[in-house]
């Protein structure tokens, strides 16, 4: 397994700028996908930057396919509430994860 950095952006015409995530669509699906993805390991870290409408997650995958592949049928995926905008393997260095 390796870590990837994981760039996400909201958008998509079901999602509403001007409501927090969890006045969003499908927020509950979503919410409960996310927290199984990190039960299981796949989701080290995640969330949203600032006001930006960009998220980040590091992810622990097999390769950038695997990471597309688990993201798939996420709710805010399927939709195009969320869509991966780029996935960079990474090496942590320092600190420790969790």
């Amino acid at each position: 397994m390796a870590l990837f950095l994981v760039f996400r952006q909201q958008g998509g015409n079901l999602w509403k700028a001007d409501r927090p995530l969890e006045e969003q669509v499908e927020w509950r699906a979503h919410a409960d996908f996310m927290d199984a993805l990190e039960a299981e390991g796949a989701i080290m870290l995640a969330g949203p930057f600032g006001g930006s409408g960009e998220v980040l997650m590091i992810m622990k995958c097999d390769s950038v396919a695997d990471v597309h592949a688990r993201l798939a049928p996420d709710p805010w995926t399927r939709s195009g509430q969320l869509t991966t905008t780029r996935v960079e393997p990474w090496t942590k260095r320092l600190g420790q994860l969790g």
